[in-house]
């Protein structure tokens, strides 16, 4: 399938797509800083440059999003429909490199803290940097926000349709037989 734009706007959209220094980076780096922790970031040395380093602690952070690291069961994690065979060998191949950088980080003694960019969607996200630091506190090895296999769309509570609302309004006044 042919794309819809030039190619030049293509290479331009793409390009905007920033790799460092992600909306959802600055939001957990700006929460944790108010906190009083200290960090470095995108530190070279170690593999997969992750995205907040604290020496203090001997851990990191990784702020992965949903769609680049196909963050399991999770609503913004889809799919492209066009050039799907491109798209699965670049998502198998962010999946590959994340758990190998993982691995690597832990031999080198490391703690891993994986925070998926929908825990940030949600209307408590300014309890992740509170877990964030508790964790960086605790002994715990390795920590995975949000926990179980991802976040959903909240559904709509309440009717469906107009026309289901009506009938149960209509229920609501039939006197009891």
């Amino acid at each position: 399938m042919t794309d819809v734009v030039d190619k030049s706007t293509r290479s331009r959209m793409m390009a905007g797509i920033r790799g460092t220094n992600t909306k959802p980076e600055r939001v957990i780096r700006t929460a944790l800083h108010s906190a009083g922790f200290r960090y470095r970031i995108h530190v070279s040395d170690l593999p997969g440059k992750p995205d907040l380093v604290f020496p203090k602690y001997k851990a990191v952070v990784l702020v992965h999003g949903c769609f680049w690291h196909r963050h399991p069961g999770c609503w913004w994690s889809t799919t492209p429909s066009s050039n799907s065979g491109f798209w699965a060998a670049k998502f198998a191949q962010n999946i590959e490199r994340d758990a190998q950088n993982i691995l690597d980080l832990r031999r080198l003694g490391w703690r891993v803290a994986v925070v998926w960019e929908c825990v940030l969607r949600l209307p408590r996200k300014d309890e992740v940097a509170s877990v964030i630091g508790a964790w960086l506190e605790s002994e715990l090895r390795s920590l995975t926000l949000p926990k179980g296999t991802g976040i959903r769309r909240a559904k709509a509570s309440g009717p469906k349709s107009t026309r289901a609302a009506s009938q149960q309004r209509r229920d609501e006044r039939k006197p009891p037989h």
